[in-house]
């Protein structure tokens, strides 16, 4: 009965969900933009629903907060974190893992441009640097069963304790790989900054 009632409302659910993805496309579009040309903190809620052709209580349907405006939700970054790190096969080490991990967040960038401008906004506005390093050590903690999992048991030192300086680590080349990236104004490629950031810390 589910499967027929879903095949008979398949257009109009469709139709409806593609609807709701091009509202959101237009509210992050332009958010990114009025962020860009003026500044995150300079930029209202109010002037980003006028200037998208909704209302606020619509915008906020779609982003529970400002900061959501930036990239649709940091908290995505975090599942496609772990989902991604959790599919891997077992045999995958902890560093191998967290850079598959941090590849698959930067594909959610919709372009280049996109990934450049965010990363801009992220490094240079202070409010949103304090709630990245908040959600951040919030990821830190949820994959760290995920990363201990891998961890040489026969190394001297207690896994947790091995899991949580790796994973910081992996963090803090991230943070020096986009630094970087901005301040080259996009040039090189993002993952080959991280990589080499993790060669000077391994090395």
């Amino acid at each position: 009965m589910k499967q027929e009632a879903k095949a008979a409302t398949g257009a109009s659910t469709t139709l409806w969900d593609r609807t709701r993805q091009l509202a959101s496309q237009e509210i992050l579009d332009t958010s990114l933009r009025l962020f860009t040309e003026q500044g995150y903190d300079e930029t209202t809620i109010a002037q980003i629903a006028r200037e998208a052709g909704v209302s606020q209580r619509t915008l906020f349907r779609y982003f529970g907060s400002k900061e959501d405006l930036l990239g649709g939700g940091q908290d995505r970054f975090g599942q496609v974190l772990t989902d991604t790190i959790g599919a891997l096969p077992a045999d995958a080490d902890a560093w191998a893992a967290l850079r598959a991990g941090i590849a698959a967040v930067l594909t959610l960038h919709d372009s280049r441009e996109q990934a450049l401008k965010r990363f801009r906004l992220m490094h240079n506005t202070a409010s949103l640097r304090a709630g990245w390093l908040e959600k951040r050590l919030r990821f830190q903690e949820d994959l760290l069963p995920l990363i201990e999992a891998r961890m040489d048991r026969t190394a001297a030192g207690g896994t947790a304790l091995r899991a949580r300086a790796v994973i910081a680590t992996a963090f803090a080349c991230l943070d020096a790989a986009s630094m970087t990236w901005v301040a080259d104004d996009g040039e090189g490629d993002l993952m080959d900054l991280y990589d080499e950031c993790l060669a000077a810390v391994r090395g």
